[in-house]
């Protein structure tokens, strides 16, 4: 079944929240359950369907719901500190560009000659509480690690829906649009080697488009379109 057509069956959009993928199941779920539709063969193939489609989901998709009431600051923290000093073997994918590691965010320091030119009527900038920023980064390391064990198993319509749900969460985030675009990119690929010469070429567009920056994609998508050409 495939990830797209999971998001459908449970009557949702690509990306959703974890949230909304478990009370879309349970709502759905409880109206097909064979036991409140007895001898009804076509609502027991619906609540399988939407079983085995709401169990994908749950592989690929990370509970964004993190309560910050069961870890406390220093948690959080000695969490961040083993991450970042100790990070785990990165996965081998086909391309050298998708085992490029992550970057440490960097923070431009307040100089002292910055302060003292500072209007004292200026209103402080507004900064993400540090909980919601260890949050962030724990969740990045973690779609990064299943985004590379999905592309190792050759798993690219899974790796696509989770680099895409993590796009949503980090807009702004120029490694995930990365990924993102690099997913795309192996997906094409395989879709050329399928015949699927039509769909391959939207994917690669697709790959442009989400980082359009990246010069070592840009080289490898060129030679993809080469070999379409043959093929037309």
């Amino acid at each position: 079944m495939d990830v797209v057509d999971c998001y459908r069956l449970l009557g949702l959009r690509s990306g959703a929240s974890f949230a909304d993928i478990k009370s879309s199941y349970r709502r759905l779920a409880h109206q097909y359950h064979p036991d409140i539709n007895p001898n009804d063969n076509r609502a027991k193939e619906k609540f399988i369907a939407l079983t085995e489609a709401y169990k994908l989901l749950l592989q690929i998709v990370p509970p964004q719901e993190i309560s910050q009431q069961q870890a406390s600051s220093q948690d959080l923290s000695n969490h961040h500190t083993t991450s970042v000093s100790s990070p785990r073997p990165e996965v081998k994918a086909k391309r050298a560009y998708v085992q490029q590691p992550l970057k440490k965010p960097q923070k431009k320091p307040r100089t002292q000659s910055q302060s003292s030119h500072t209007p004292s009527k200026t209103t402080p900038p507004k900064t993400t509480p540090p909980n919601t920023i260890e949050i962030e980064k724990r969740l990045k390391w973690k779609t990064y690690e299943q985004l590379q064990e999905f592309l190792r198993k050759q798993r690219f319509p899974q790796a696509i829906a989770l680099a895409e749900a993590l796009a949503q969460r980090l807009p702004r985030d120029t490694e995930v649009r990365q990924w993102q675009a690099i997913s795309y990119q192996l997906w094409a690929r395989r879709l050329i080697k399928d015949k699927q010469f039509l769909k391959a070429r939207i994917y690669l567009k697709k790959a442009l488009k989400t980082d359009p920056n990246n010069k070592s994609l840009i080289n490898q998508v060129q030679q993809d379109f080469q070999k379409l050409k043959q093929f037309f």
